[in-house]
């Protein structure tokens, strides 16, 4: 595997080579929950300044009313990113008054599952079923689910790559099946390496009780109103977050495309015994989309999805199986809590580093066996990731952690020197900058932000208040002739108003003949 890995290096490291893994386009997703003064969660309706939550391109919500998503649109620079989404944040805290946007993944003071407010897309079809959609979420999964936070990261190579990259491999496959095949290979590897992504990214190894609401748990109480994982690193990628029981029977081939959509096609159309108990619909109102194990393919949680853009009407999987792959979503992180933006151009650069070594290193097909190993040190890591001499599952043996992280970025670190040759980016450097945290784990988000509890005497709340009012004077601070985007942000608001009114002035059909027509 390393042999074939390093075959490939040395072809980008051939004079006029390696410039073609370079300028790749990078962009942000970053959720962020809506909290009051007093940290409960916003009952408020999405605010109308910030447009049309169904149609505006960059500021959007997710599976609340309350939890804002901000897009950045693709480029080629981390700072670019981080830029784009300084402006939102500057030009969102214009429009929530004295709402502030909370610090951390995990939320904290939620009373009960009606606390969380269901999001809203108006009256068009479209709309009905994004909210519709949101409500089985809450059936299914919990309401409380639906608060919690994190950010993925959306990458594509260059295109002056693919054809270099083809004549490497002396492909003669259709060039867009090659393309597909080798982001393919990717997700597989990122499948089996994300938990360096939770040991060295996570930020949430603790949580407020009241998320929990009394429910049993492994968790440790660190005070009268925190619980948390002594060694944890990511409880959001834990049992009690995303990592739900629910799916864990679901296993998505990432072998090929053809696989990949098979199953998910099949999880959209195969029933759920306990789905079918909630019902679909209760009088008129719908309670869920469909019973089936996934509602629409989005509902399946991956740390990774291939991705296709998507036209109006089309579903995901017809968008991968009519144009392939178009870009990757790596969706395995949590907010930084150091970062008021909730990421860092360090970590950018080093998940772009991190998909260039996945989609480079050979990736053979996943089998039953792997898929159940690679899904025991996600959660292990989650829960135990800084644990001193954990072991983790590779093939048949189990491996130091530490080891095996050290491997990967020797590996990453190669990929990031040929990007630095013409010019240092600092690609190198912020892979030097992760690696020292397999070393010494206590440079780890995760244990900083334990460090910063026993340092300020305060509860998870407290300190999450302190952060997130912090971070709101921050962007309040800011001079708006400092926001380079705010015209665009503005004018996207008020249009995107008008492109939702368009939608729902054009529905012709009802909601069941519209749903019909999606799913056939």
């Amino acid at each position: 595997m390393i042999d074939r890995f390093e075959m490939r290096l040395n072809a980008f490291s051939s004079p006029g080579s390696g410039s073609s893994l370079c300028g790749g386009q990078v962009g942000v997703e970053k959720e962020s929950l809506r909290v009051t003064q007093d940290g409960y969660i916003s009952t408020a309706p999405h605010s109308r300044a910030l447009g049309s939550a169904l149609t505006n391109r960059y500021i959007t919500t997710d599976y609340s009313e309350a939890l804002l998503e901000f897009v950045t649109p693709p480029v080629q620079a981390s700072w670019e990113v981080i830029q784009f989404l300084c402006d939102i944040h500057q030009f969102v805290y214009e429009a929530i008054d004295t709402e502030l946007l909370w610090a951390l993944s995990m939320p904290c003071m939620i009373r009960s599952e009606a606390d969380v407010p269901l999001a809203k897309y108006g009256t068009s079809n479209v709309g009905t079923m994004k909210t519709v959609y949101r409500r089985g979420l809450g059936h299914r999964y919990g309401r409380r689910m639906q608060a919690i936070s994190g950010i993925h990261f959306n990458y594509s190579l260059p295109e002056v790559f693919w054809p270099n990259y083809q004549d490497i491999e002396k492909s003669r496959e259709n060039a867009t099946d090659f393309r597909s095949d080798a982001y393919l290979g990717l997700v597989r590897n990122v499948r089996r390496l994300d938990w360096l992504l939770l040991y060295l990214f996570g930020a949430s190894p603790a949580v407020c009780k009241s998320f929990l609401s009394g429910v049993d748990s492994n968790l440790t109480e660190f005070d009268h109103g925190t619980l948390y994982g002594p060694h944890a690193t990511s409880l959001r990628m834990s049992d009690i977050g995303y990592q739900h029981s629910n799916q864990a029977s679901l296993n998505v081939s990432a072998n090929s495309l053809s696989e990949y959509i098979r199953d998910l096609d099949q999880a959209v159309r195969t029933p759920n015994p306990e789905y079918q108990k909630i019902g679909v619909k209760a009088g008129s109102k719908y309670l869920q989309l469909n019973a089936n194990l996934l509602q629409i393919e989005n509902e399946y949680y991956s740390t990774i999805r291939p991705k296709r853009v998507a036209r109006s009407g089309e579903r995901a999987t017809q968008a991968l199986r009519r144009r392939g792959v178009e870009y990757v979503e790596l969706r395995a992180l949590d907010i930084s809590p150091f970062d008021p933006v909730g990421i860092n151009q360090r970590q950018i650069k080093f998940l772009e580093v991190f998909s260039i070594y996945c989609l480079l290193s050979d990736s053979p097909p996943i089998d039953r066996l792997e898929h159940q190993a690679n899904a025991h040190n996600r959660a292990i890591v989650a829960a135990r990731g800084r644990e001193p001499g954990l072991r983790l599952r590779r093939k048949d043996s189990l491996l130091s952690m530490r080891a095996w992280g050290e491997e990967i970025c020797d590996g990453m670190l190669s990929v990031a020197e040929i990007l630095d040759k013409d010019v240092d980016q600092g690609y190198a450097e912020a892979i030097r900058n992760q690696a020292e945290a397999l070393t010494d784990r206590d440079l780890t988000p995760s244990a900083l932000l334990i460090s910063e509890l026993l340092k300020t005497g305060q509860a998870m709340f407290s300190y999450a208040m302190s952060l997130s009012r912090g971070h709101a004077e921050y962007f309040k601070a800011l001079s708006p002739e400092l926001n380079v985007h705010h015209e665009m942000l503005h004018q996207e608001s008020i249009s995107s108003l008008e492109r939702q009114a368009a939608i729902e002035a054009e529905d012709k059909v009802s909601f069941e003949e519209y749903l019909d027509h999606y799913f056939r």
